[in-house]
């Protein structure tokens, strides 16, 4: 079992900043890929960003490419998601996922099998 513990989230104005940080524990040896997905008031829950656990290729969703970085430490068992330019368009509740096997489709949040809480960010304008 992994479990995941996300932080950061807060309320900012357009145009601020926030880093996000998951904490996974447990059997993190078993991870293979963790994302970063949100789903704002009245939405779907969406992919935000992918990283692969032992590094490698990044992806992004097309609404946060350039504003959004993801990255991991695998020292501290922490991915974190770098939020710049935030827009009030980007205020949802952020989850951390992780995967244990490989498989594509990285976007689909079926794909994950451990989630974290959530935590809110909200961007006024």
């Amino acid at each position: 079992q992994v479990q995941l513990v996300e932080s950061g989230g807060g309320l900012v104005q357009a145009g601020d900043s926030l880093r996000l940080s998951c904490v996974a524990s447990g059997r993190t040896v078993s991870i293979y890929s963790v994302a970063w997905f949100r789903q704002g008031p009245g939405k779907e829950r969406e992919f935000v960003a992918h990283v692969r656990w032992s590094g490698g290729n990044t992806y992004y969703a097309n609404s946060v490419k350039g504003r959004f970085t993801i990255s991991r430490d695998n020292a501290k068992n922490t991915v974190y998601l770098q939020m710049d330019s935030l827009k009030p368009e980007d205020t949802a509740v952020y989850y951390c996922a992780a995967r244990d096997q490989s498989g594509g489709s990285y976007y689909l949040s079926l794909k994950y099998n451990y989630w974290g809480q959530g935590t809110q960010v909200t961007v006024s304008s």
